[in-house]
């Protein structure tokens, strides 16, 4: 098994055994806090499995049903992590409203504390391996799943200092009040895992800086006098870009394939490593951009 597939394993491991606790110790004290802990833990574990089984899927190579592979799953499954993490910090939200209202106390002070502690030691246990295996491997996905656990260091270190602050003031009104800056803070993350998922299903082109980049390539390039139809999209760590290149009609075919070989491989260059680019170009004899339907 490779060694990100053992990450994305031991993370998973680690998200289940923290929504247990949390949930068993959130459920029995009444705390919000604990309660919206657990529940990001669930969301960690759901997020650690959507990364397991799109780097064990979107990697594969293209075969009779998917001609252009699988590397959507990754946006699919960006969307699909989004909508979870929102209408959980709905219910969140639902929760400590509802705790206001009713002014419900705490209870299990000491246990709520202790579950916090040892979620903080657990995660930034994991925290340290998942960088070692990023810096290893380079891997975009466990990159983005340790900040994700590192998010959650931060978020864990103030619901232990608002439970020692309610244990120590019995001011109940902190927790549900933390729980609705929780929720905040969880719709505002979400917001942009769907908004990137969404553009990259729609098959949104690259950024502006990238595509000016392509331009730049071919147009330092001499031995072909044009360019047109340039397209650009990225699916996963895949990127597509097909374009037609002008040629001068005396040119021999051999030449004009060698010359798109070597235009292909700049473009390349231009992306990291973990990007696979797929680079289509059409061969032109003449600029028939204003003949045809094209943009």
């Amino acid at each position: 098994m490779r060694l990100e597939k053992k990450a994305t394993v031991v993370s998973t491991s680690v998200a289940t055994l923290l929504v247990i606790i949390k949930m068993t110790v959130g459920v029995l004290s009444g705390s919000i806090a604990v309660l919206a802990s657990a529940i990001d833990s669930f969301l960690d574990l759901t997020v650690s499995l959507f990364n397991y089984f799109a780097l064990h899927n979107a990697e594969k190579d293209p075969d009779d049903k998917f001609h252009f592979g699988r590397g959507k799953l990754e946006p699919l499954a960006a969307v699909i992590e989004g909508v979870v993490i929102s209408l959980s910090a709905l219910f969140i939200l639902y929760e400590a409203l509802s705790k206001i209202v009713h002014q419900q106390k705490m209870t299990n002070m000491q246990d709520s504390l202790i579950v916090m502690v040892i979620s903080i030691i657990i995660t930034a246990c994991l925290v340290l391996f998942l960088n070692y295996v990023a810096k290893k491997t380079n891997n975009m996905v466990i990159k983005a799943d340790a900040l994700h656990y590192k998010t959650d260091l931060y978020t864990n270190g103030a619901i232990l200092i608002s439970l020692a602050t309610i244990h120590f003031t019995d001011i109940y009104i902190i927790d549900p009040l933390l729980g609705i800056l929780i929720a905040i803070y969880m719709i505002y993350s979400a917001y942009p895992i769907i908004k990137e998922g969404v553009l990259m299903l729609l098959d949104v082109a690259l950024d502006e800086e990238d595509i000016e980049k392509i331009k730049n390539v071919l147009k330092n390039n001499s031995s072909i006098s044009n360019f047109h139809y340039l397209q650009t999209r990225e699916s996963g760590s895949h990127i597509f870009i097909s374009v037609h290149l002008v040629f001068d009609m005396d040119i021999s075919l051999y030449d004009a394939h060698k010359i798109s070989d070597e235009i292909e491989e700049q473009i390349a260059k231009l992306f990291t490593d973990d990007k696979k680019c797929h680079i289509l170009i059409h061969m032109d004899p003449y600029d028939d951009s204003h003949t045809q339907g094209h943009k």
